[in-house]
């Protein structure tokens, strides 16, 4: 494959090579006008089209280019997060439901090459006018199957109406068999299909927990203090339930947060943050984690309940086991519970838990909040800079640090923390005061 992108551009992102798929998928892109990628989750599907977008892209044209629609903000964030990684001269805003227009609409005055946005949003944008339309000459749809699902079909129609320059359309999913509509405007695209037609997984290892109550809590109790104190994501099918879940293991003493849908943006990046840095150990949640996420490989997945569809089921367990690593799903049932055709129950081993004693160990790092981010000039280098100088923490101290635009979030060992804060209290970073404490969790605090 010949590479026209500078080569630190995969050093940046902690690559030697790329994948088949990737391989496949650039050449392709670069020459054909309408592709389809399928591809599992986890498969690195988005540096399969960053990279051919990065060599479509003309300095010379200081106007938006190429548009991306996602379905998710996380899944927003995630590629603008790659794209910033690979270290490109090129600029690129993200725009999503929940975020500042006032702060999207400063941003786009000074146009990116690339925008990142929900179809909600964008169709926003459009109907204000606050980019130029005419230089757009490439629309990717990723995970476009999903944004089907949640109806954003008159948003998406829109939208692309708009697009009168585009000359490459580029279809991503992880889900085989999904019909195109008209509205796309990709006609008899390439279709790269990398999805198996067996579980892949080989190295997925799915297992059942029997509960013998109705109310699975207690088994799942019993399951977490089984797994030797490692991160697991626990996917239920309510709201509810998620909080309800989450709730009742905090209170038996295990460090969990929620995440769904019905949370409002602050809550919900909050909520990953401390999942992502260690704060929080166990992450309940509905199938909206099951892709499109930004954490880390997990070596457990847990369906306290199962989805209706074998696609969710298989997104869930994406979550772990991916590319060479090995992972196991657990399904926790009760006899009263309608059995999936989906599931090969008869073969499945069982997972005892019974025997389970002793409480998964607390998390290592506590999330510290800081009232400034990168509008406010502030980045990594700087809060490192200003808790090991001021704060007089050791690099050991300090776990992973996410800077917002107008908040900053830390990592910080529990037992460094009190003395942190006492001694950042009156200190100024950069010449300016922050507010610097611990992060409110979005769940019910647990009894320390």
């Amino acid at each position: 494959m010949k590479n026209h992108y500078p080569k630190n551009i995969l050093s940046n992102l902690g690559f030697e090579n790329l994948n088949e798929m990737q391989q496949t998928a650039h050449d392709v892109i670069l020459n054909d006008a309408n592709v389809l990628l399928l591809s599992p989750t986890g498969s690195g599907k988005t540096l399969a089209f960053l990279l051919p977008i990065l060599e479509m892209l003309q300095p010379e044209i200081l106007s938006l280019q190429c548009l991306i629609i996602v379905p998710s903000r996380e899944l927003g964030l995630q590629i603008e997060q790659v794209w910033k990684k690979m270290g490109t001269a090129y600029k690129v805003n993200v725009c999503y439901g929940g975020h500042s227009m006032e702060t999207e609409i400063k941003n786009l005055s000074n146009p990116p090459a690339v925008l990142i946005g929900t179809p909600g949003r964008i169709a926003d944008h459009i109907e204000r006018g606050t980019f130029r339309l005419d230089k757009i000459q490439t629309l990717i749809l990723d995970e476009f199957d999903k944004s089907l699902q949640l109806g954003f079909h008159e948003q998406m129609s829109f939208v692309i109406g708009k697009l009168a320059k585009v000359n490459k359309r580029i279809l991503v999913s992880a889900t085989s068999d999904i019909e195109i509509p008209k509205y796309t405007r990709v006609v008899n695209p390439t279709v790269l299909d990398f999805i198996p037609e067996t579980e892949a997984a080989s190295n997925l290892s799915t297992k059942l927990v029997v509960s013998k109550e109705k109310d699975k809590l207690n088994t799942l109790f019993q399951l977490l203090c089984s797994l030797q104190s490692e991160s697991a994501i626990v996917f239920c099918n309510y709201r509810d339930a998620a909080e309800r879940i989450s709730d009742s293991l905090n209170e038996k003493g295990i460090y969990s947060t929620y995440y769904h849908g019905g949370m409002d943006q602050e809550e919900r990046e909050r909520a990953l943050i401390q999942f992502r840095n260690g704060s929080m150990s166990y992450l309940v949640t509905t199938d909206l984690a099951a892709r499109g996420l930004d954490i880390p490989e997990m070596n457990h997945v847990i369906h306290y309940h199962l989805p209706l569809k074998e696609d969710e089921f298989t997104h869930r367990n994406g979550r772990t086991a991916r590319m060479t690593a090995t992972g196991t799903a657990y399904i926790i049932a009760h006899e009263s519970e309608k059995k999936m055709d989906y599931v090969d129950y008869e073969n499945l081993e069982v997972f005892s838990v019974e025997n389970a004693k002793s409480l998964p160990k607390p998390p290592q790092f506590q999330t510290i909040y800081i009232s400034g981010g990168k509008k406010n000039k502030l980045n990594k280098v700087d809060i490192v800079g200003f808790f090991s100088q001021k704060g007089k923490l050791e690099k050991s101290d300090l776990g992973l640090i996410e800077v917002k635009d107008f908040v900053s979030f830390a990592a910080v060992k529990y037992s460094k923390v009190k003395d942190l804060l006492h001694r950042l209290k009156d200190e100024k970073m950069k010449g300016k005061k922050f507010k610097i404490q611990v992060a409110r969790n979005v769940i019910k605090k647990v009894e320390e």
